[in-house]
């Protein structure tokens, strides 16, 4: 019976080539945009849930209140770990993770800089990274072991075993190898070639386990078996404020835990709370996958549908001869499902061609041959699915034919096969409409963040890191560069422009009050010609030059915004120290306009302090590039300068434009995933329009005739054949308009500086729905006008 069902499939398969093709074809691009969003949030959903421990895993947070608002955030003090393990049982184990890492490494005459992690000695237990060679107990024992990658390591030592053998890191000291990790696999936050000791970082004064108001590390605990996360959350929750209480400035920032494997997925911080934040996202673009899926059985339902009188005599003469409805039905399943299997096939053959372009596009290592026999069982009933859902209304319609109708020639499609084709239409291209809409916003939205003001000159600038000998050569680089003209301008600074990279709070100043030490203020360090260096706009004052200032090395920059939540009329000369410490004064001598540093959907200009160099340390080397040299000249010049000074180290450099615009990748991929998925539904639901113009254009053959012989124009004859569609399309829009509003407010939500949802935007939106339905439906309905009307009313 199954083998005469297959049979019969076949053969209407190949009976409407066109039609099983545009099927096929829908279906393959709807089942492939389905699985490549499968893959992708299958991916985002398992981020850090992987770890053996996880269930007892967790990362520390602060919540504080500043001006007016509660945030919540991942970074703690580093002596918050050790606290926790010594004090208080429920820990299991402790471990700091201090990323950033960008050490020299050298090999004989090899040198290469790769990203790295500081690390406490039981992190290896604690997360289930495997070692391939070395004990996780023991490998990150002393301050000068190591744990590489097996990518890294074969990357430093090829196929030569390298536990025991020795690297030598910044030209300073010499590590042992004592660990060669798995890579890291493509569902985890963490980044990193190699893992140092944090008592190492302690070594170099990279991290500060001392103070309680130094929050900028992120620590991780294990809770023992059994530990309740709520009892323990309500047991440390003042531990800051209790350890502060005899300071001069007592802190008011309580600390939690978040499970590690909620960690990605509810990052969001929402009045002090941690909400799903990047689940929003997973959902949006499953949701979209389903609809585009949907919209492809929609496909399969109007042409099956539509060909129904072509296979009505079919279905009376079976019925005459004895089958019964439900075996009607099992056929037009079978080759429902027949057709899904080959869509099927041919949407994996999409996958597997298309995978590595969807890879670099949502910037993950995605595979779909490594995935479980699960992902694989999960895809057969997708299969079944789809053509049960695709075949399910044409199955039922098919074969609910009266034969005495169809044998008679009386037969004709119901109001309700007519009327549900119409709601299908309408259905598809809401969904389709309202991605055209939503990728307008998106993309209006990014380019009001790019069009917006900074506030700094970002043309023609670099940053450098200051690393090596850098520091100290620092003086006569700046010289030479000065000399041999490869610079117009140069200042030494504690982070890149672009960046945040310190805030504080605990500041007093001439005419504070009591509550201004809550203030929090970004900041910066500068040496001299911060403004003529960055493009920044001078208000009132000077700018810093410990050049010719020697007294400068304690002065200060201060922003607009800094001024205004001072209540500083006339800030020169004002001095800002911190709270009880009035001998660790800085001088006010210039204030700035406000630059965004931080997101420029961000609405709000944090207050800046731009320090000399006596309180703030220096990283980073801002060059603005002079105008009369070319810029592959300039930086031909500073790389030889650097070079000179510093060879131990390659030469690094970053454009500030370029570093800015890294700000917009997340809003960018969305945009990104959104205009590719926006594509492919407009096409899948172009080609049901196509099929569905087809089939109306063929049904109507014999009055197109007569109206051309009564004298009707190919041009009135098109618009006949089109007014149908063009007004299915309408509806469309008028139903998608206020659902997409909706959808995109929700979404602008998260930015305070957006923009809004203009009239425009719906007009450019109609134009376009019109414009693709004309362009898909006028082929056919030429085509059908052109024909020679004797044909067309020739007797059968």
């Amino acid at each position: 019976m199954i083998k005469n069902y297959i049979k019969i499939a076949v053969r209407s398969l190949r009976k409407n080539k066109s039609f099983s093709l545009l099927n096929i074809l829908g279906l393959s691009i709807g089942m492939a945009a389905a699985i490549f969003i499968s893959l992708w949030a299958q991916n985002e959903l398992s981020l850090e849930r992987f770890h053996e421990k996880g269930d007892r895993l967790y990362k520390m947070y602060n919540r504080d209140t500043h001006e007016g608002e509660t945030w919540a955030w991942g970074t703690t003090p580093a002596i918050l770990g050790p606290t926790l393990a010594q004090d208080y049982g429920e820990v299991e184990a402790f471990s700091r993770y201090s990323d950033g890492l960008d050490f020299l490494f050298t090999i004989g005459d090899k040198k290469l800089k790769a990203k790295g992690a500081g690390v406490d000695s039981l992190f290896l237990t604690m997360f289930s990274f495997p070692l391939v060679e070395g004990q996780a107990t023991q490998s990150l024992n002393d301050p000068y072991n190591i744990v590489l990658t097996e990518s890294f390591a074969n990357t430093l030592f090829g196929d030569k075993n390298p536990i025991g053998e020795v690297v030598k890191i910044d030209s300073l000291h010499q590590f042992t190898v004592t660990g060669v990790l798995k890579n890291l696999p493509n569902n985890t936050l963490f980044e990193f070639e190699y893992l140092v000791p944090i008592s190492y970082l302690r070594i170099i004064d990279f991290i500060d386990e001392k103070g309680w108001g130094n929050n900028s590390s992120v620590n991780y605990v294990l809770l023992k078996d059994g530990a309740s996360q709520d009892a323990f959350d309500q047991k440390i929750k003042n531990i800051t404020i209790d350890h502060t209480q005899t300071s001069a400035t007592p802190s008011t920032t309580t600390v939690f835990t978040q499970p590690i494997n909620r960690s990605y997925l509810y990052g969001k911080s929402e009045n002090g709370k941690l909400v799903a934040g990047e689940l929003v996202t997973v959902r949006l673009f499953i949701g979209i996958g389903v609809l585009i899926l949907l919209i492809a059985c929609i496909n399969f339902m109007n042409l099956s549908t539509a060909k129904s009188e072509k296979r009505a005599k079919e279905v009376g003469v079976r019925k005459v001869v004895g089958v019964r409805k439900s075996g009607l039905i099992a056929q037009f399943l079978t080759e429902s499902l027949l057709l899904s299997f080959l869509s099927f096939v041919l949407a994996l053959l999409i996958v597997l061609l298309l995978l590595p372009a969807f890879n670099h596009l949502v910037q993950k290592e995605l595979s779909l041959i490594s995935q479980s026999l699960l992902f694989w069982f999960g895809l057969l009933l997708f299969v079944v699915f789809t053509g049960f859902v695709a075949g399910s209304y044409p199955a039922f319609y098919l074969s609910s034919f009266r034969p005495v109708e169809v044998l008679k020639g009386t037969f004709k499609s119901t109001l309700i096969a007519l009327s549900l084709r119409k709601v299908l239409v309408v259905t598809q291209f809401t969904f389709a409409i309202c991605l055209i809409i939503s990728t307008i916003v998106i993309a209006s939205q990014i380019k009001f963040g790019l069009d917006r003001e900074v506030g700094y000159d970002r043309e023609q600038l670099i940053y450098i890191p200051m690393e090596g000998d850098i520091l100290k050569k620092y003086p006569t680089i700046r010289q030479e560069l000065f000399q041999n003209q490869s610079a117009s301008a140069i200042t030494k600074n504690g982070a890149p422009i672009s960046e945040r990279w310190s805030d504080s709070w605990g500041f007093e100043w001439d005419g504070s009050l009591s509550g201004d030490e809550k203030t929090s203020f970004l900041r910066l360090a500068t040496d001299a010609d911060f403004v003529k260096t960055l493009g920044v706009k001078l208000v009132e004052g000077r700018d810093i030059d410990i050049y010719t200032f020697p007294t400068d090395s304690n002065a200060m920059l201060i922003n607009q915004a800094a001024a205004t939540a001072m209540r500083l009329d006339q800030p020169i000369g004002k001095r800002v120290w911190y709270k009880g410490s009035p001998e660790t004064f800085r001088t006010i001598v210039g204030v700035v306009e406000n630059f965004v540093t931080e997101s420029p959907y961000r609405e709000r200009i944090n207050p800046m302090f731009i320090e000399g160099p006596k309180y703030m340390w220096e990283s980073t080397i801002h060059i603005k590039l002079p105008a009369h040299k070319t810029t592959k000249t300039a930086l031909n010049d500073i790389e030889q300068t650097f070079k000179k000074h510093n060879p131990e180290y390659p030469f690094n450099y970053t454009f500030v434009d370029e570093a800015f615009a890294l700000k917009f990748a997340r809003s960018e991929r969305i945009y990104r995933l959104v205009v590719v998925f926006a594509g492919l539904t407009i096409f899948i639901s172009c080609l049901g329009l196509f099929g569905l113009a087809a089939y109306t254009a063929q049904s109507r053959t014999k009055e197109i005739g007569v109206r051309k012989v009564l004298g009707a124009s190919v041009f009135g004859i098109t618009q006949l054949l089109s007014r149908e569609f063009l007004v299915l399309v309408l509806i469309a829009f008028v139903v998608a308009s206020p659902i997409a509003w909706w959808a995109m407010s929700r979404w602008l939500d998260d930015y305070s500086y957006k923009i809004a949802i203009e009239w425009w935007i719906f007009a450019l939106t109609a134009l376009l729905a019109v414009v693709i339905t004309l362009a898909t439906v006028s082929f056919q309905s030429i085509k059908a006008a052109i024909a020679n009307p004797v044909n067309s009313l020739r007797d059968e």
